[in-house]
């Protein structure tokens, strides 16, 4: 089990590892892999029951990113976790590769095809519902887009959720208020968005997205209430880790300049400098 230190420093090099990803393919969602990397982080060297060594098995934990625009973090994170070589990751969206701007199962350790949003969480109920009806004590897990939530079909299986009683169901929200043409209360108005999923029937946590030791700690208090699927609202920051990336929609789907790349490589790894003096590291 990897400490909380070793984890913060695991979603540096992640960031590191996705923009190269990006930069050498010339593609890419950027600001919403680096918003939701931590999240990954933690649930594959934390929390997750997922390996190569078990993928076939039946008995284990799901995880399925509906939000699948931001494939690059999870990809980042499988390679990473032995799901295949890294070197692979070079090959991203080049002709005739797995690692397509979307999840598929054609790569290792993607549990389900995703990017025609609000299909995920649909899947999942399903997954969360198999097991219920098998008596498994394994849980699902789905990564949503706060902008993706304008799709209703995440509201129609929120209501399956509940209504199944689905308490090995965990729904995470990318909560960075931004999607592709702008700001979401802006674009379609989800506030007041706690209030809307007690309504469907969730138990509802709020978590700061970025704060790899109280995502741990949430994530390790599932479930929240018996009997209710568990909703978690994360809080974060689009861009987060480089400053100019930070907040804005630009880079939603932009590609760095050779300039913009050194310059957020520097800072990721002044980053990198500053953890290891607080932790006294090499």
């Amino acid at each position: 089990m990897m400490t909380v230190a070793e984890l913060e420093l695991k979603s540096i090099q992640y960031r590191k590892k996705i923009l190269s990803m990006i930069k050498h393919a010339n593609a890419g969602h950027t600001a919403g892999s680096l918003s939701c990397v931590d999240i990954l982080n933690v649930l594959y060297n934390q929390i997750l029951n997922i390996s190569p060594e078990n993928f076939a098995l039946y008995q284990r934990d799901r995880y399925v990113q509906s939000k699948g625009h931001s494939v690059e973090a999870l990809y980042v994170v499988l390679a990473d976790r032995g799901f295949f070589a890294e070197s692979e990751l070079d090959t991203f969206e080049q002709y005739q590769s797995p690692f397509i701007g979307h999840p598929t199962r054609k790569v290792p350790g993607i549990e389900h095809n995703t990017g025609a949003l609000g299909h995920g969480l649909s899947v999942a109920v399903g997954m969360a519902l198999a097991g219920k009806l098998d008596r498994r004590l394994d849980k699902v897990y789905v990564l949503l887009g706060d902008g993706e939530l304008d799709e209703g079909s995440n509201w129609e299986a929120s209501m399956s959720a509940a209504h199944y009683k689905l308490d090995n169901l965990v729904v995470i929200v990318d909560r960075n208020m931004l999607q592709i043409t702008g700001r979401t209360e802006e674009v379609n108005q989800l506030e007041p968005l706690e209030d809307k999923f007690v309504a469907f029937g969730y138990a509802v946590r709020h978590v700061d997205g970025h704060s790899i030791p109280d995502l741990i700690n949430i994530f390790k208090s599932v479930p929240f209430e018996n009997g209710k699927p568990n909703l978690i609202l994360a809080h974060t920051v689009k861009g987060k880790g480089v400053s100019f990336m930070e907040n804005g929609t630009s880079w939603h789907h932009r590609v760095p300049t050779d300039e913009e790349f050194h310059a957020a490589i520097r800072e990721l790894e002044q980053a990198e400098k500053k953890w290891r003096e607080r932790y006294g590291a090499g």
